[in-house]
């Protein structure tokens, strides 16, 4: 009885993450609103039912799907026991790593610029998220400052709003150009202008 449960139970992890992939591929075609349940339930081979089961209403999927991303790139990162110039690489990395993986970039550009509305499912959501990314990469500069390695007159704070601003916009350019944007390249450079040591 204890192995049937455990069976149902990995299945049950199996199909969620089937359908938060389904999901963020959908929603960086069509975007939020564009997106259908009905649309992600076929591709998973389950009826709609069955996905509300998992899901009971469009925005949880999508918290879903963006809290995943998140998770996994917050694991990638591993921002805890990274700190100045390290933690600033790690964004470098973490532009290479993207674009590996054009859905979740798709993704996040479409769904962040329709999150602009108020009334947007996940509006505050990207409200939060962009305040930690930025106060993330402030951090970063202002370690980099104590181990003495940012350039004098680099401040901090607008430093750190730069880098999201240049990382997002980038994500658009490499998406319109097919891929051809050396997204980490153009980051790496734009650091190192900003670091008196080598990134």
């Amino acid at each position: 009885m204890a192995a049937e449960v455990k069976r149902g139970y990995a299945k049950g992890r199996a199909k969620r993450g089937e359908i938060l992939d389904q999901a963020m591929a959908l929603f960086g075609e069509a975007g939020y609103r564009g997106a259908s349940l009905r649309v992600i339930a076929t591709r998973c081979g389950i009826s709609h039912p069955g996905l509300l089961h998992h899901f009971p209403t469009k925005e949880s999927l999508l918290l879903a799907v963006l809290e995943h991303r998140d998770e996994v790139d917050g694991e990638w990162l591993d921002l805890g026991s990274t700190t100045g110039v390290r933690r600033l690489r790690r964004f470098a990395e973490l532009a290479a790593l993207n674009a590996t993986r054009r859905g979740i970039v798709e993704l996040f550009t479409v769904v962040s610029a329709e999150a602009t509305a108020a009334d947007h499912p996940v509006h505050s959501y990207f409200v939060r998220r962009y305040a930690h990314s930025v106060s993330g990469a402030e951090l970063a500069y202002t370690q980099a400052r104590a181990e003495g390695a940012l350039r004098e007159g680099v401040d901090p704070a607008l430093a750190g709003a730069q880098l999201i601003a240049l990382m997002d916009g980038l994500q658009v350019q490499w998406l319109l150009s097919d891929g051809a944007t050396d997204m980490a390249g153009v980051l790496r450079a734009h650091l190192q202008a900003q670091l008196t040591v080598r990134l």
